[in-house]
């Protein structure tokens, strides 16, 4: 990734097809060694990921110059485990997986009332598209419109197994309807929360040491239905095994408007920043996060 965010998994269909099938039969650890001898120092040479990877390191986590340059390493290896993981989902490999307030989460699914996930490019959040599944409620993944094609038929048709069904972030901002029929139907949304992806308006909070911009998008589709509101990170803990934790974000909803944003807002950043600080490798905004 550059200095920009395209929102694009690398790499074409022909490509993409080849690694799920390779991984029908491939041991995944084969494939993380593979990646982290050949293909990560390719991508550390070639890519301005390095430098951002780096500074993220080195001055918001305050790592010294050598911790800072072999986490960067680490750093890269462990999202190219991640993708892998995701592939090796698209050809029918399951991970095991341990939720933390997996009650939160049946509570508010058991509601009429319909209630946000808010999520980040953290861990491995598409893990909890297969994980967190509600009979009563549809839940709907907001994505970004221009991914791989491959990609999103995928994704597709592992979703179209469970009660799931994405939206797609269109420029002539129709996925708005498609968003408040869903709420109004009483079901869940889940938007990224962690990327402001060109938003016009933005919240800023302070975040790892210095101020970021985050989108407002989430905090006031919340805030305009008074609706309940949990972050869903999904953390990567060993080859096989991820942790799904599941943190409400209570805000008080008698505040004015603008109140009620910036405590959902700071609610949500003070728990991206914990679980990043929990495991600083799985940061994957490999752009200038904070300009």
């Amino acid at each position: 990734m550059a200095q920009q965010w395209t929102g694009k998994t690398y790499g074409g269909e022909r490509l993409h097809q080849s690694l799920i099938n390779a991984l029908r039969y491939i041991d995944v650890r084969l494939v993380y060694l593979f990646a982290a001898i050949f293909v990560v120092p390719v991508c550390l040479v070639l890519n301005q990921s390095r430098k951002t990877a780096y500074e993220y390191f080195r001055w918001h986590l305050n790592y010294g110059r050598c911790k800072a340059a072999w986490y960067t390493y680490l750093n890269h290896c462990k999202f190219a485990q991640v993708i892998v993981d995701k592939f090796a989902m698209y050809a029918g490999k399951r991970f095991e997986v341990e939720v933390e307030g997996f009650d939160k989460f049946s509570a508010l699914a058991s509601r009429p009332e319909g209630f946000l996930h808010l999520s980040s490019h953290i861990g491995n959040y598409e893990i909890a598209g297969y994980t967190l599944i509600s009979e009563q409620k549809r839940i709907n993944a907001v994505v970004y419109a221009h991914e791989k094609e491959s990609v999103m038929r995928n994704r597709n048709n592992m979703f179209g197994k469970t009660n799931i069904r994405m939206i797609a972030l269109r420029e002539d901002m129709s996925h708005l309807y498609e968003i408040d029929n869903e709420l109004t139907s009483g079901n869940i949304v889940s938007f990224p929360t962690d990327r402001s992806a060109g938003a016009v308006k933005c919240v800023e909070c302070k975040f790892l040491g210095k101020v970021a911009k985050f989108p407002q998008g989430p905090f006031s589709v919340a805030t305009m239905r008074g609706l309940d509101v949990l972050a869903v990170n999904v953390m990567k803990q060993g080859w096989k095994k991820y942790k799904i934790y599941v943190t409400p974000l209570p805000y008080d909803k008698t505040a004015s408007r603008k109140e009620q944003m910036r405590q959902l807002a700071e609610g949500y950043v003070a728990e991206l920043e914990k679980r990043v600080r929990q495991y600083p490798t799985q940061w994957f905004n490999f752009y200038d996060f904070w300009n």
